[in-house]
């Protein structure tokens, strides 16, 4: 009769405890889709994890990112409990998502919680070049991101923004060392991304800084010395 009891209490309380988490799971994202800031907040503090993912694989940060929320990305990019390297089905980080918006602010603030500059495959770099923020751009190089990183297609940010970037962005790359040499799978380079694109201004610049580049040089040959007439004289 005893251990009946017993069980049915540990029922009851796991009903309880269940409900009450689903109550909270339902809060918490339905917070984060409203940018309900104080209810995110409040939530964390009592103890519910902010790297819980939805019915589709989402964490709350990447859900602020998308919808935007800019009042809840601060509230969980503040929590240290946020895991701020939790990535999308395309593999997508947060700093990439606020690179590629030209959020300077949220991208500030992701860097100082090392969020990573230079993830395998597609990079921020990359991002940031396509949306061609010169600012975002700059800071990323300053924290050391690889300015020649490969795609798994081997695209680089250099091609990136020569086709959807602006001009400043180009010439940011460029100024910086970008090698316009490079191909991706498809054989192509920066200067072929710019012409595809349309990018009569691009294609100016990747031009004047291939034909800017010394040209390489083999090394000049010795010139034998004819060898002393013994006995000349």
């Amino acid at each position: 009769m005893k251990y009946h009891f017993q069980k049915a209490l540990y029922l009851v309380v796991f009903a309880c405890s269940f409900s009450a988490h689903a109550g909270s799971f339902d809060d918490f994202f339905r917070a984060v889709r409203g940018d309900n800031a104080s209810g995110v907040s409040d939530l964390i503090k009592r103890g519910f994890d902010p790297n819980t993912k939805d019915e589709k694989g989402q964490t709350g940060l990447l859900i602020a990112m998308r919808e935007p929320s800019p009042r809840v990305i601060e509230v969980l990019i503040a929590s240290p409990k946020t895991n701020v390297e939790a990535r999308n089905a395309q593999d997508e980080s947060p700093l990439m998502m606020a690179a590629l918006k030209g959020q300077q602010d949220i991208v500030a603030k992701l860097m100082a919680r090392d969020a990573d500059v230079n993830k395998p495959g597609w990079t921020p770099l990359h991002y940031a070049a396509s949306g061609g923020n010169v600012e975002i751009m700059r800071k990323l190089l300053e924290a050391f991101a690889f300015i020649d990183a490969q795609s798994p297609n081997g695209t680089t940010p250099l091609m990136m923004a020569a086709m959807y970037g602006s001009s400043d962005s180009v010439k940011l790359l460029l100024d910086e060392g970008a090698d316009t040499a490079m191909k991706n799978q498809q054989g192509m380079t920066a200067l072929d991304f710019a012409q595809r694109g349309r990018r009569p201004d691009a294609v100016g610049l990747i031009t004047a800084a291939m034909q800017a580049k010394p040209v390489a040089r083999p090394p000049a040959t010795p010139v034998d010395k004819p060898a002393a007439t013994e006995g000349k004289w």
